[in-house]
């Protein structure tokens, strides 16, 4: 079982001297994601309502730079809020896989709401996977990412629930506190994914997709 506190607490390593530039590029983030996802409460034309939500899906790109440039610093790399655009260099793939992994985490909430939560449990490593891996993508990636979580699920689960007092702190702060906690959420998520990599890569290495397209 991978320790949550273990966790956190490399994710603090990794964020000291960072906080505040982490805190900018979330911002940027948000400010970003809201101007285009809010522009379809602007109007109640069917027509305008519709386009509207087929350009919010245009930041599902945006939303996986976000993601993994905090493993970018985990790593120790130089990363700054331009790494937010890094997702539509590589449009279809990222966004694709993305779109796909929503798609199905939407229709297996449709069933009952366990079995939703369960498999975005099981998906959550889809965007590392993409960042990894170059060559895998749409299904291959869904299904590294589940392989990659086997036996893994409830520490995810547990590692995101360890986060709900920060939550309701933050809400008591207006908001504000998300600005860091984001951060603090996604750059654990990093470390955690490393974990469990490193747990499958002994094991033959789930993510060496070489072997597998030639």
């Amino acid at each position: 079982m991978i320790s949550s506190t273990f966790i956190k607490n490399e994710a603090l390593k990794h964020l000291k001297g960072f906080w505040a530039q982490a805190a900018i590029i979330t911002i940027v983030f948000y400010v970003i994601s809201f101007a285009v996802s809010g522009t379809s409460s602007l109007s109640a034309a069917p027509a305008f309502v519709i386009g509207s939500s087929l350009l919010s899906l245009l930041i599902l790109p945006l939303s996986w730079g976000f993601i993994v440039l905090f493993l970018d610093k985990l790593r120790g790399g130089a990363v700054d809020a331009g790494n937010l655009f890094d997702g539509y260099k590589d449009f279809w793939r990222v966004f694709g896989t993305l779109l796909l992994r929503g798609v199905y985490t939407f229709l297996w909430t449709l069933l009952l709401i366990v079995p939703g939560i369960v498999k975005s449990l099981s998906y959550a490593m889809t965007p590392f996977i993409l960042k990894d891996n170059p060559k895998a993508s749409y299904d291959k990636a869904i299904i590294y990412s589940m392989r990659l979580m086997q036996g893994h699920k409830m520490d995810l689960f547990v590692l995101y629930l360890s986060f709900i007092g920060w939550f309701i702190l933050s809400c008591l702060t207006l908001g504000i506190g998300f600005v860091f906690l984001v951060p603090y959420c996604q750059m654990s998520l990093a470390r955690f994914y490393e974990e469990v990599k490193a747990d499958f890569e002994s094991d033959d290495s789930l993510l060496d997709t070489d072997e597998e397209d030639e």
